[in-house]
């Protein structure tokens, strides 16, 4: 039940109160929710570092998980984090006032990777891979330090799902990003608390809620991402058919590997039939299945 008045952490304070903006934040909450206890991402007395970029995915994340712990139901210690890549342009006073006006704990700390990104990529090529591996390096040695066992991400439904379309049409794979993964050092977790959150729920949040949202003008500035590709393909579907990117990610939490081709996944070659059996059948041929 959501309260109908301000006692609620001060990130929800001047929320609409009209019938739309209590369905939709129930719902976001619900969503988040699930895909915590889902996932088993919650380990009490744990910290997390809550990244915020300063986008309505950000934003919306970590009004949610405040409200989840508000009301008692997520047992953690929570951390803001952003970290600012030394954009051109960046408005690096917004996040530290808007944290310090509601009241939630943060770091704010500068690495200049966008120098390091516009130097190592070649011209044409697009930002994307190395803004994020010089980005998640400083974030785990930023929750190492702070002592927290978990980096905790705002990547929802949509972002999952393309990635999937990404890794099919582009790596040769089916694989997408995970809620829950251990890095590969083996000392953090990474969370996407937003995995069942849709993109249109984030957006339509946090523009109620006027959060500060900033831009990201290094990969968002690009033309021609494979991503924004994939994204206006499901885009069309989802126009074609309403419905349909929520039935494909539904797809993505039902995979029988009996049904696919990969043989680490499943065990082909020793999958047998019973020879006698087949033998006592009056046609002697196994029934298809």
């Amino acid at each position: 039940m959501l309260d109908d008045n301000d006692d609620i952490h001060p990130l929800f304070h001047g929320a609409p109160k009209s019938t739309e903006f209590k369905k939709l934040r129930k719902r976001i909450v619900q969503n988040t929710r699930e895909a915590v206890e889902q996932y088993g991402m919650v380990q009490p007395g744990a910290k997390w570092l809550v990244c915020l970029s300063g986008g309505k995915d950000s934003y919306t994340l970590l009004a949610v998980l405040h409200e989840l712990k508000w009301r008692g139901l997520l047992p953690v210690e929570l951390l803001a984090c952003n970290l600012d890549q030394g954009q051109p342009g960046f408005p690096a006073t917004v996040l530290p006032e808007f944290l310090e006006r509601m009241g939630v704990p943060h770091r704010i700390e500068y690495q200049d990777t966008y120098s390091i990104v516009v130097d190592k990529v070649p011209q044409g090529r697009t930002f994307c891979a190395l803004c994020s591996r010089l980005r998640r390096g400083n974030l785990y040695r930023i929750a190492r330090e702070e002592g927290c066992s978990a980096v905790v991400l705002g990547h929802h439904r949509d972002d999952i799902l393309e990635t999937f379309f990404m890794n099919l049409f582009h790596g040769s794979r089916l694989a997408t990003m995970p809620p829950k993964l251990v890095n590969e050092e083996g000392d953090l977790f990474v969370y996407r608390p937003l995995a069942h959150v849709a993109e249109e729920d984030c957006e339509k949040f946090a523009r109620a809620m006027k959060y500060p949202i900033i831009p990201c003008d290094l990969c968002g500035s690009q033309d021609g991402l494979q991503r924004q590709q994939v994204k206006a393909l499901i885009d069309q579907w989802e126009k074609n058919h309403p419905g349909r990117r929520q039935k494909m990610f539904r797809a993505l939490m039902n995979i029988r590997p009996s049904h696919m081709l990969d043989p680490a996944l499943f065990d082909f070659a020793g999958l047998n039939i019973d020879l006698a059996k087949n033998d006592a059948d009056s046609d002697g041929i196994p029934a298809l299945r």
